[in-house]
């Protein structure tokens, strides 16, 4: 597969060719429907999940039968490592979003792998940091912005990591609800429906089937109090 499929973002993108036919090669492929689970929350189970050509989102569990998402993952990222690492039970639960490829690898031979390829232990680490410094940002949010802007953060950022440009704008081809997009934004419902309300009243975005389009990037990002 092409060296340019997947995102520097993601594992296999940032990985040496040698070491992502190595990693993939570990695993066993598999195929998934839209809307199935890779991985649930609470079990205790130790493979890996490496997203081929896949798109998922990660949630987590809330009370009263509610579900946060915690992040969206796409192809070229790795799944289920800290459980891996850490022979503790799953933390969220990853469901995949369209018909998808990926490869599952058994707890020790991803540590096999890791051991054998220390350039790509790194970017393991790696990869965790980035996770983690996004959940700290995420949390230094929730304290220092109204939810408006945290609203409009969550989409600029999807939009950074998963558009795709298009003579409309940047297009991001992910059905997310308006319950999903609250919880990954720390706002009421019905505070995140007024601000995509405001900003496609604004020309800023405009919601489609499955997804929805940003038409002013620049704009956005001024809204978000993101940096240029």
């Amino acid at each position: 597969m092409d060296d340019t499929h997947w995102s520097v973002r993601t594992l296999l993108g940032r990985l040496a060719p040698q070491a992502r036919a190595a990693l993939l090669g570990a695993g066993v492929r598999r195929s998934y429907r839209s809307g199935e689970v890779l991985m649930h929350e609470g079990l205790l189970e130790t493979h890996v999940v490496v997203l081929e050509s896949a798109l998922a989102k990660v949630t987590a569990r809330l009370p009263k039968g509610r579900h946060a998402l915690i992040s969206i993952r796409i192809s070229g990222d790795i799944v289920g490592e800290m459980s891996a690492l850490n022979n503790l039970p799953r933390s969220a639960t990853v469901t995949v979003c369209r018909p998808s490829t990926i490869r599952v690898i058994g707890r020790d031979r991803f540590r096999d792998f890791l051991r054998q390829h220390a350039d790509a232990a790194i970017e393991v680490a790696g990869i965790v940091a980035d996770r983690l410094r996004a959940a700290n940002r995420r949390r230094v949010d929730f304290a220092s912005y109204p939810a408006k802007v945290r609203v409009a953060r969550a989409l600029a950022e999807i939009g950074a990591s998963h558009g795709h440009r298009t003579p409309d704008g940047i297009a991001v081809d992910i059905e997310l609800t308006q319950s999903e997009l609250a919880t990954l934004c720390g706002a009421a419902d019905i505070t995140v429906h007024k601000a995509l309300h405001d900003l496609r009243e604004a020309k800023l975005i405009d919601t489609v089937y499955r997804g929805f389009v940003i038409r002013d990037p620049e704009s956005l990002k001024s809204a978000a109090r993101l940096a240029s």
